[in-house]
C-alpha cells in the first residue's frame, strides 16, 4: 500500500532539516570534500576596482591579480601602499635647513676674520717700520709668543661670528667688520709694543666720520669724538704735570676720538667706563704679580675692548 498524498505534502511544507557545523552528528562520509568548501567559504574575495577616468590603454585592460590591489592610475603601473605622492619636508627637515642657513655665514664669516686677523699683524708691523722711530729705538719686530701669533685671527674671528650671527648678511655687518678689526689691531700693537699707530688711527677716524653722519643727530658722533679727545688729552697733560710721567699717551687721545666718532654720546661713556674698569682689574693683577707698585700698563688695549663691548651691545 502506498503512503497518502497528504503525509507527502506535509513532510515537504515542514521545516528544513538543520546541518551541524561539523558535518553530520553520525559520521562524515566525506571529510576532505566538506573542509575544501568550507575554505573557498571563507576566502577573501578581492575587487577589481576600475579609474574613474576610464581605461587607461593595454595596462588597465589588464589589471593585477593579487593583494597589491585593483588597475594601476594614469601613472602607470603603481602599486599600492608602495608608491604615493611626494610629501612636503617634515618639520625636522625644515628646521635643519633654518639652522643650516643660519650658522653657516656666521662660521664662513668668522674664517674671513680668521683671515683679516693674520693680514692685521702682518700689516700692523710693517706700517710701523713707516713711522719716524725715536732717536735710539730699534725697529720694531713681530714677537713669536703664542697670543701675540694666534690672538688676533682667533679674536676676529669669534667677533665676526657673533657679529654675524646678531646681524646677518647686511651693510652694517660689513661696515661694523672694518672697525671691529681696528680695534682688535689697537688690542694685540699697543699691548704687545704699547704703540698705537697713526696710520692706522687717522683713516680709521675719517671713516667713522663718515658713518657718523648718516645717524640722527648727524653731528652727534663728532661731537662726542671732540668731547671725548679733549678729555683724554686734559688727563693726559694733567699726568705728566702730577706725575712727571706719561699717564696717558697721545695715541689714548686719539684713540677717544675714534671712539667717540665710532659710537655716539652715551655709549662712549659706557665703553670708556668698561675701559677703565678692565684697566684696573689688570692693574691690581700686574701688582699681585710683581707684588710692587712700580710698573705701569697700556690703557689703550683695554679701552679698545670696553669698545668691542659697547659695539656688540649696540647689534
Amino acid at each position: 500500500m502506498g503512503r497518502p498524498r497528504g503525509s507527502r505534502h506535509r513532510a515537504r511544507s515542514g521545516p528544513p532539516p538543520q546541518r551541524h557545523a561539523a558535518g553530520a552528528p553520525g559520521g562524515d562520509a566525506n571529510p576532505s570534500g566538506r573542509a575544501a568548501e568550507g575554505r573557498r567559504r571563507h576566502r577573501p574575495r578581492l575587487r577589481h576596482r576600475r579609474h574613474p577616468a576610464g581605461p587607461q590603454g593595454e595596462v588597465a585592460g589588464a589589471p593585477h591579480r593579487g593583494r597589491l590591489g585593483g588597475a594601476p592610475g594614469p601613472g602607470g603601473t603603481v602599486v599600492r601602499g608602495v608608491d604615493g605622492a611626494c610629501r612636503a619636508p617634515g618639520r625636522h627637515a625644515r628646521d635643519f635647513a633654518a639652522v643650516s642657513g643660519v650658522v653657516l655665514f656666521p662660521l664662513a664669516w668668522a674664517a674671513v676674520g680668521a683671515g683679516a686677523g693674520v693680514l692685521v699683524r702682518w700689516g700692523s708691523v710693517r706700517l710701523a717700520r713707516l713711522e719716524r722711530p725715536e732717536p735710539g729705538e730699534k725697529p720694531l719686530e713681530p714677537g713669536q709668543k703664542s697670543w701675540q701669533v694666534y690672538g688676533p685671527p682667533v679674536l676676529a674671528a669669534l667677533v665676526f661670528f657673533v657679529f654675524a650671527l646678531h646681524l646677518g648678511a647686511s651693510a652694517t655687518l660689513f661696515v661694523r667688520s672694518f672697525f671691529i678689526l681696528v680695534l682688535v689691531q689697537v688690542i694685540f700693537f699697543d699691548f704687545e709694543y704699547r704703540l698705537i699707530l697713526d696710520r692706522v688711527m687717522f683713516p680709521s677716524m675719517a671713516v667713522a666720520l663718515v658713518v657718523s653722519l648718516f645717524r640722527d643727530p648727524w653731528w652727534a658722533g663728532a661731537a662726542t669724538g671732540l668731547g671725548a679727545g679733549l678729555l683724554f688729552l686734559v688727563l693726559a697733560l694733567a699726568g705728566q704735570a702730577i706725575f712727571k710721567a706719561e699717564a696717558l699717551g697721545f695715541g689714548d687721545v686719539k684713540l677717544a676720538v675714534f671712539m667717540g666718532l665710532l659710537l655716539g654720546p652715551l655709549p662712549t661713556v659706557q665703553a670708556i667706563f668698561y675701559g677703565v674698569f678692565l684697566a684696573g682689574v689688570a692693574s691690581i693683577g700686574v701688582i699681585a704679580w710683581h707684588r710692587s707698585l712700580k710698573g705701569s700698563i697700556a690703557y689703550g688695549p683695554y679701552l679698545a675692548a670696553g669698545a668691542l663691548i659697547v659695539l656688540y651691545m649696540l647689534a
